[in-house]
């Protein structure tokens, strides 16, 4: 077989993938926000970790909702936490706000999220709840649109996606165009052919009489992938986990290509714990990467040269309508090529090791998910 047809079997998948990202946008993007026909009182849990870029404006979104009642619940581990100070500033600014701050309880666990959100929940006094990330932001619309589906008792968890936004520099555009470009559409193509149903910490929305049959937040402690293992503990109960149309605004601050890249490493292998199969079978998603390899193998023949002219085409093409249908920025996609690049070489990078660097330290992650504060000892 010459080296133009094997380049030729494997980006055709390619090619098709980033049609099928395209369409998949599309049609999510015409789904309509649900009206909730009640309104139950929410506690909104947000763990804290360190002083995040915008984390005051993050947090304040959360209050200022239009639903009539609402606890933000925020908790760090640390009494020395930078975020802190950012938690007291809300408090103080918005005196009338329900805000509960929940500091210095013990860990339990590898998994120091999971830790806080366990030392969090009692003081949490409503039985709809909302967990979210802290560089999350949202508008007015958020709480009652992610809520209305658990109306329907057959709906134990709503989920959402998220849009990239970056507060500035290089290294944030780059993780903002992953994220917008890479990991949204896929994650829209996965739930649109049912292959992988996923949940994710941006939002997770469900009743607490759920989370104490799932058992709480205990059999989280030492997982690396603890939002996905919430929703496949929801559905084990037979119960559904709806994707909202709504999407959150993630803020993307790497400052530094380490840090860009020790983030991305550990969502690869994150995914890579989760679903291996579907993981490795993921390289022919990388089509511009493939392409420009094989343009590389074949000394810029004609045919590869083709072949990846085509693939930067259809990348950029599909790019503009993902970003017109979900109304993202389309500035950058210039640099899709240079993103592209990277995120093929984390991909590459994710099969070599099992440590993941989170929240300031290093952590051994096992076949099975659990993870431990360790050195990379095992391959």
């Amino acid at each position: 077989m010459s080296l133009t047809l094997a380049i030729a079997i494997v980006l055709v998948p390619g090619w098709v993938y980033l049609l099928a990202e395209a369409v998949a946008a599309v049609r999510f993007a015409r789904r309509g926000l649900p009206i909730p026909r009640e309104r139950p009182p929410i506690s909104v849990l947000k763990p804290l970790h360190g002083e995040e870029p915008g984390l005051y404006e993050n947090l304040r979104s959360f209050v200022e909702q239009d639903y009539p009642s609402v606890q933000l619940v925020l908790g760090a581990n640390d009494t020395k936490d930078g975020a802190l100070p950012v938690a007291d500033a809300l408090i103080r600014g918005i005196p009338a706000a329900d805000i509960t701050l929940v500091v210095g309880a013990p860990n339990r666990g590898s998994n120091l999220k999971v830790a806080n959100l366990e030392n969090m929940l009692p003081a949490a006094r409503h039985d709809t709840l909302v967990i979210s990330d802290s560089d999350m932001r949202v508008d007015q619309r958020y709480l009652g649109a992610v809520t209305a589906p658990l109306h329907d008792l057959s709906v134990g968890l709503v989920t959402c996606l998220y849009e990239g936004v970056s507060t500035g520099g290089p290294w944030s555009e780059l993780g903002a165009l992953q994220i917008n470009f890479g990991f949204l559409p896929s994650a829209l193509v996965a739930a649109a052919l049912g292959i992988e149903r996923g949940c994710f910490g941006a939002t997770i929305a469900l009743r607490r009489e759920t989370l104490r049959r799932i058992g709480g937040f205990a059999p989280l402690r030492d997982e690396l992938a603890d939002d996905q293992r919430i929703g496949q503990a929801v559905r084990s109960l037979g119960l559904a986990v709806v994707l909202s149309r709504y999407l959150v605004k993630a803020r993307v601050s790497e400052s530094s290509f380490a840090e860009l890249w020790r983030h991305e490493l550990r969502w690869a292998r994150t995914v890579r714990t989760i679903t291996p199969t579907g993981f490795a079978g993921s390289v022919l998603t990388h089509a511009v990467a493939i392409a420009a390899l094989g343009a590389v193998g074949s000394g810029f023949g004609l045919t590869s040269s083709i072949f990846l002219g085509i693939s930067l085409l259809l990348r950029w093409a599909t790019a503009g309508v993902i970003a017109s249908a979900l109304g993202f920025a389309a500035i950058g996609l210039w640099l899709l090529p240079m993103r592209d690049a990277l995120s093929f070489a984390v991909f590459v990078a994710s099969f070599f090791g099992r440590t993941v660097f989170w929240r300031d330290q290093l952590f051994q992650v096992e076949p099975s998910g659990r993870m431990s504060v360790d050195g990379d000892q095992t391959p």
